[in-house]
């Protein structure tokens, strides 16, 4: 009997697979203050789900080119004059509920919304497995060969001109590691719960980091342990696995945040 035909197994690689590839690419989307941006990718990953059932092709395909549709389209309005909050909530829920709707004009498939909306983590197969993480090396890849070119256009953007990096380049690049995040991801912990994913482990991290490198491996280690404690605490309760996840996350971030607390202001 081969390791990966126990689902418990399966369920933990995938969701340190997608833990490899969100939480250095959480880390910028804190740096940049991008949380309504990975939002507003998460949510039109609903209407790829729709359009492949639609259109008979993979789940993951079809994810994948409308995440990096959205992606590419709040990349090319900002900084247009628009209110990018505003805009990216409007992008973000009608998305949504498009992608709901179309969802219900597909006939002759049993579509399991609460699957793609809260993950299922201990569903995925040895395909998902797979589909996860070459999606996790592919973005992991991308990410270590820009890895200084994206921090200087993060950091100082006019030192990035500069230098001669383009800060509209890798911005692009950085939404084309969004939409692959998203596409991996809807397996695991579901559209609704990407964007915590992304965003809470990187910011649990900040407190511990003195260096961008050292903050992304944190990133990791704490996604990491959110996975295996969430889906240890999903068996043990009887709780949905995606949302149990995030549930230790957010322990995990309030929890660094009180030795943050604590060390800014130790007891006398």
């Amino acid at each position: 009997m081969s390791l990966l035909d126990d689902f418990m197994v399966r369920a933990i690689l995938a969701g340190l697979g997608l833990v490899i590839a969100a939480a250095p690419l959480g880390c910028f989307v804190v740096w940049r203050r991008m949380a309504y941006f990975g939002d507003a990718t998460a949510h039109a990953a609903i209407l790829g789900v729709a359009l492949a059932l639609a259109f008979n092709v993979s789940i993951f395909a079809g994810v994948l080119v409308v995440a990096l549709i959205m992606a590419l389209a709040v990349s090319s309005l900002n900084g247009r004059g628009f209110a990018m909050d505003t805009l990216l909530g409007v992008m973000a829920h009608s998305s949504l509920a498009f992608g709901l709707v179309a969802v219900s004009f597909v006939h002759g498939v049993r579509v399991d919304l609460m699957a793609y909306l809260f993950g299922d983590i201990l569903a995925v197969g040895r395909g998902d497995l797979a589909i996860i993480w070459v999606g996790a090396a592919l973005v992991s890849g991308l990410l270590y060969w820009r890895w200084s070119a994206l921090l200087t256009a993060t950091l100082n953007p006019d030192l990035a001109m500069a230098s001669g990096i383009s800060p509209k380049r890798e911005q692009l690049i950085l939404s084309l590691a969004l939409a692959l995040v998203v596409a991996v991801a809807i397996k695991v912990v579901g559209t609704l719960l990407i964007a915590a994913m992304l965003l809470i482990p990187a910011a649990a991290a900040r407190p511990f980091a003195r260096t961008p490198e050292r903050m992304a491996v944190i990133a990791m280690v704490i996604g990491g342990i959110a996975i295996f404690g969430g889906i240890e605490g999903a068996f043990a309760f009887d709780t949905p696995t995606g949302p149990t996840i995030v549930c230790v996350a957010a322990l995990l971030f309030t929890l660094a945040n009180l030795v943050r607390v604590l060390r800014a202001h130790p007891a006398r």
